[in-house]
């Protein structure tokens, strides 16, 4: 069907994007001797946005949900198409959901590819770690999840207000709110905000040859997972009693 081959390329190219920027600046203010080390929260920040920014023009085709949240939270909204001509079915929420994970595990590889030197000397399992998936400062997972669901359902009641009100901001808006989110409620857990965004990379972390990786903290990644569809989950039907 030529409309899952669309959602395929579309989201696959566009969460590549995401996690390839993203995964970077993470890279770059936190491994040893890059030209961004101790460039700090700000900086990726900043960063993060900006990659949510490239990945929205790359997956226009698709509407860019790039985030399995995202998805979820418009087909809790009682909305009849992800994007024009693209129906909200079961097999186009699923397509959706692959390509989202697929595209952030490539891009994950590929941001390791460009700091593979780093990576070489870096001998910190928990740096290592923190550049493909999220974690908690102070791991309370009752609460780090809490924190994941009030974070996600901002990003995706936001985004859901973008499209019934007048703008010409366009990817910008998204990518602003981002930022927002990440300097205001990104500190307890280091807002994954998206399933995808964390358990492709993570995988990505499990299976490449990096030297001193440890583990994969798999007791943790429920949260970014279970967290980020809740909060989409009710954003979208909050949506719903809002209008």
């Amino acid at each position: 069907m030529e409309t899952l081959g669309t959602i395929l390329a579309s989201e696959i190219a566009g969460t590549a994007m995401l996690t390839l920027l993203g995964g970077g600046v993470v890279a770059n203010a936190i491994l040893g001797r890059t030209k961004g080390n101790g460039g700090g929260w700000l900086m990726i920040n900043f960063g993060w946005g900006l990659a949510v920014f490239a990945g929205v023009w790359v997956a226009f085709k698709t509407g860019a949900h790039l985030n399995p949240a995202v998805t979820i939270g418009l087909a809790s909204s009682g909305a009849a198409e992800y994007a024009p001509g693209i129906p909200i079915t079961v097999g186009t929420t699923l397509t959706y959901f692959v390509a989202e994970l697929i595209g952030a595990f490539l891009g994950a590889i590929l941001a390791w590819m460009a700091y593979k030197n780093h990576y070489d000397q870096e001998t910190d399992a928990g740096t290592i770690l923190g550049t493909f998936s999220t974690g908690p400062e102070i791991r309370s997972k009752g609460w780090n999840l809490v924190t994941e669901i009030i974070a996600t359902f901002v990003l995706v009641f936001v985004i859901i207000m973008f499209g019934n009100t007048p703008h010409e901001l366009g990817p910008l808006a998204v990518a602003l709110l981002v930022l927002a989110i990440g300097a205001s409620l990104g500190g307890p857990t280091g807002y994954a905000i998206n399933p995808a965004r964390d358990l492709g990379p993570r995988l990505a972390h499990a299976i490449l040859p990096i030297k001193h990786k440890g583990g994969n903290d798999w007791g943790y990644s429920w949260v970014p997972i279970v967290g980020p569809m809740l909060g989409g989950a009710l954003a979208g039907f909050a949506s719903i009693l809002y209008f």
